[in-house]
Order: structure tokens, then sequence, then C-alpha cells
């Protein structure tokens, strides 16, 4: 029985978040480029024994979606195709703001509250615990 894994994905970055062995907990894992994202997450598969992802899903408040659902859904369709593994999508609505609210929580200095890696990160964490919480 392996792990989940969550990724909050971005053009640019893409956050990451791994579940513990027992599939109950979210961790903050890393922050990845998304150009190569592929070779990234095989990696991470081979170290940490995955067996299913979740990726957060960006809809809009009246449930449209967001241009970047549709590299979303190609994503998808590669990880299944390249590693043979169940993808689930999870609505991601507000997840950035509340990973920033909580960074600003944690004491952390300003400079560092804004770190965009950090917040993906978080962001992806928060997707896994979500996840985690809708199978209740």
């Amino acid at each position: 029985m392996g792990k989940v894994i969550a990724l909050d994905f971005g053009m640019k970055r893409t956050g990451v978040a791994i579940s513990d062995d027992n599939k109950t907990f979210a961790f903050p894992h890393s922050t990845i480029e998304t150009n190569g994202i592929i070779n990234s997450i095989e990696s991470i598969i081979k170290k940490e024994s995955i067996d299913l992802f979740v990726i957060g899903y960006p809809k809009k408040l009246n449930n449209t979606d967001f241009p970047i659902a549709k590299e979303i859904g190609l994503l998808k369709e590669k990880i299944i195709k390249t590693f043979g593994l169940d993808v689930v999508l999870i609505d991601e609505r507000y997840t950035s703001k509340m990973a920033s609210s909580v960074i600003a929580k944690s004491g952390l200095p300003k400079n560092k509250r804004q770190n965009k890696a950090l917040i993906d990160k978080i962001s992806a964490t928060i997707i896994l615990q979500d996840y985690f919480s809708s199978l209740k």
C-alpha cells in the first residue's frame, strides 16, 4: 500500500504534498518546476511509493473552469498513461488564500510569507487534506 501525492498545478511551479503511509495526514513535500513535471513526478514516485494522485482542479465561483483546467486535464491523462496510476481531481477553490493565511499565522517573517514556492506546497497540502476529509 503506497502513499497519496497531491499537486497544486501552476504554469510555472507546482506544489507537491504527500500523505503518510496510512493515508491519513498530508505533509508539504516540495515545489517543482512545471516544465519537466513528469520527470520530477517519476522521481518522487520511486522514492515515496505513490499509488494515487490528487490534483487540485480550479473552479470559478460560478462553477465554470479556469483556463488552466485544460492543462490539468492533459496532465491527468499523461500521468495515467505514463505511470498507470489513478488520478482524482478535487476542487481547489481558495486553497492559495488558505495557504497564505496558514503561513501568516505561522509567525514567519513577512518576506518569507510571500514565498510563492512555499504557498504552492502548502496549497498542495490543503488539497490533499481536503481529499482525505471528503472520504469521511
